[in-house]
């Protein structure tokens, strides 16, 4: 387990919103010396509270308008099954998150791109053809109220 002091979780919460943030900025915003919050941020870098730092991109200006939350279930429920779904979700860039998960099935998969045409096509050529994917549900996103992804 991991103590973090309230200073710290305030530059966590306020690299999460801005991840390009200057030093100098962020050590105002959280009450400390430049070099002070500079230390912290380097100390939370070295252990690896803090993985790295991404861009947010805008999928609808990069064509992908069209997200679905999609649940995976497998035929069987092996290792082999499981790392072989894995490698081949790996390869297809309409997935941007997979996620292991608890219940009646074993996926949960974040899938942008185009509009529903593409979907079908991957729902149907990318996924449905799995040997080891026995059910698939999805579920199409409407709007999205709040995402505070990084």
């Amino acid at each position: 387990m991991t103590d973090l002091d309230r200073i710290n979780e305030h530059i966590l919460r306020e690299l999460s919103r801005d991840g390009r943030i200057s030093n100098l900025d962020l050590a105002a915003r959280v009450g400390l010396s430049p070099s002070a919050c500079l230390r912290r941020v380097q100390e939370l870098e070295r252990r690896g509270i803090i993985l790295g730092y991404r861009a947010r991109l805008n999928p609808a200006a990069r064509g992908l308008g069209f997200l679905a939350y999609v649940t995976v279930g497998l035929s069987q429920h092996t290792k082999a099954a499981q790392e072989a779904f894995e490698r081949a979700i790996a390869r297809a860039p309409q997935v941007t998150e997979c996620h292991n998960v608890t219940g009646g099935v074993e996926f949960l998969l974040r899938v942008e791109v185009a509009d529903i045409a593409a979907y079908k096509s991957f729902h149907t050529e990318i996924l449905g053809a799995l040997p080891q994917v026995a059910s698939i549900t999805s579920y199409v996103v409407l709007s999205s109220p709040k995402d505070d992804r990084a």
